[in-house]
């Protein structure tokens, strides 16, 4: 069984300033998903995201 590549995600809102890491796996289209919708002050689009692979 091969294991999926885990990635550690940062995402930044910029209209509150709140920051949450989570962590993702490599989707099949190539994204990197983390089931993240939208931040506590309802911002669904616009954000400072970074990842990257874990060991």
């Amino acid at each position: 069984m091969k294991n999926k590549e885990r990635y550690q995600v940062t995402i930044y809102c910029p209209e509150c300033g709140e920051r949450f890491i989570l962590r993702g796996s490599k989707a099949g289209t190539g994204s990197i998903e983390t089931g993240f919708k939208q931040c506590i002050c309802n911002n669904r689009e616009n954000f400072h995201i970074s990842s990257h692979r874990l060991g």
